[in-house]
């Protein structure tokens, strides 16, 4: 089969890899009919993780179930189905709490395993023509009947749109909340829409890329674009001098001043003073916990400048880590059935598995218009 495999840094190439087979009889094969670019996969792309060359690479699935393996009892041939990037057993301790975003016996010696992403184990991706499932019964949301056509919709299900809302959730945000979401990119995008679809109150986007403070406006954000104002005072000036009651920091340790310099601890620091004294921050952008090519000497070994002083003066909490997706996608997917929400507003290009390596390209430079990219390795 065709899968897009990683060569080397910022070298992502389509190539013929060994097809995907049923290995234990819990097992399905799915045909991957729609599979996005994410931006953790850009990680890997611009060889910042320790990615085997040779990976086929991939988290974000969505496709036709086309074989099974005998064990496999609710999942049947013909079923569409979205795929978590957490792949999870369903029965190990972190499982049974709901926490499967930290298995223990998917990548044995680690908690979490995913498809195609470095250190989460031997598992290829879903950027190709067919991905294996383990545990297919536990992993796999079998989709409802308008799935064909809102694939773009649904595949939002495999990580993005469930690591948006699971922002949300660490940071509390009920009805009624004012929200400031510090990344504009597909997760703070979804974490912006998971906040209005909770009924929160004025919230607002930070980000410097148009494109993106675009989309924020359109589903009823406030933009604050941080080239043009000082984007803690503008929240505090919105907020009466307060500070938002929730904050959600979507962008992670790549986070880069207006010189294009990173600075880690950036995107941390404003939102503890964007954030109202006892409110609360849900952290889910990517922090690693060494990156020997960061620029900045704390961050090669995964730590940062926290102004710790001030987060603990404020009386604030934060939650921080991974989704598990399972937690929300049914949830999520029930959303979308009945017409109340539509996450594909963020799909920008949708394009063919064969143009996957010029896509990387684009999006990898943040090029206006780029917000997110939908492969169709069916098409």
């Amino acid at each position: 089969m065709k899968g897009l495999v990683y060569n080397g840094p910022r070298d992502v190439r389509i190539a013929e890899v060994s097809d995907p087979r049923i290995e234990k009889e819990t097992d399905v094969l799915v045909k991957i009919t729609t599979t996005n670019i994410c931006g953790s996969d850009l990680h890997m792309y611009e060889g910042r993780t320790s990615v085997e060359k040779g990976k086929v690479l991939g988290h974000e699935n969505l496709g036709q179930v086309i074989a099974v393996g005998k064990a496999v009892e609710r999942v049947k041939v013909g079923d569409w189905v979205c795929l978590p990037f957490n792949i999870a057993c369903g029965f190990c301790k972190n499982c049974e709490q709901g926490m499967t975003q930290a298995c223990l016996n998917a990548n044995p010696g680690s908690a979490g395993a995913a498809y195609g992403y470095a250190e989460m184990g031997p598992y290829n991706g879903g950027q190709a023509e067919l991905l294996r499932v383990p545990y297919a019964d536990f992993n796999c949301l079998v989709l409802p009947p308008d799935a064909i056509e809102k694939q773009n919709d649904y595949v939002m299900l495999a990580d993005i749109w469930p690591t948006g809302w699971h922002a949300t959730e660490l940071a509390g945000v009920k009805t009624g909340d004012s929200v400031v979401v510090y990344g504009a990119g597909p997760v703070g995008l979804l974490a912006a829409y998971s906040a209005l679809i909770k009924g929160a109150g004025d919230v607002m986007v930070v980000d410097r890329h148009p494109d993106r403070l675009k989309l924020a406006e359109q589903i009823g954000a406030i933009p604050i674009d941080d080239t043009k104002e000082d984007p803690v005072e503008t929240v505090m000036k919105l907020t009466k001098g307060e500070g938002a009651d929730r904050g959600c920091e979507c962008v992670g340790w790549q986070c880069h001043d207006h010189g294009g310099h990173e600075v880690p601890n950036d995107t941390m620091n404003k939102l503890v003073r964007s954030v109202r004294a006892t409110g609360a921050l849900g952290v889910v952008g990517v922090f690693m916990p060494e990156d020997p090519k960061a620029q900045d000497p704390l961050m090669k070994h995964g730590q940062i400048a926290f102004d710790f002083g001030a987060f603990f003066s404020k009386n604030l909490r934060m939650g921080s880590g991974q989704t598990p997706v399972k937690a929300y996608n049914r949830l999520l997917s029930r959303l979308i059935e009945s017409g109340k929400a539509k996450p594909s507003f963020l799909v920008s290009h949708e394009l063919s598995l064969e143009q996957a390596p010029d896509a990387y390209k684009h999006f990898d430079a943040r090029e206006n218009g780029w917000t997110k990219v939908v492969l169709k390795p069916a098409a």
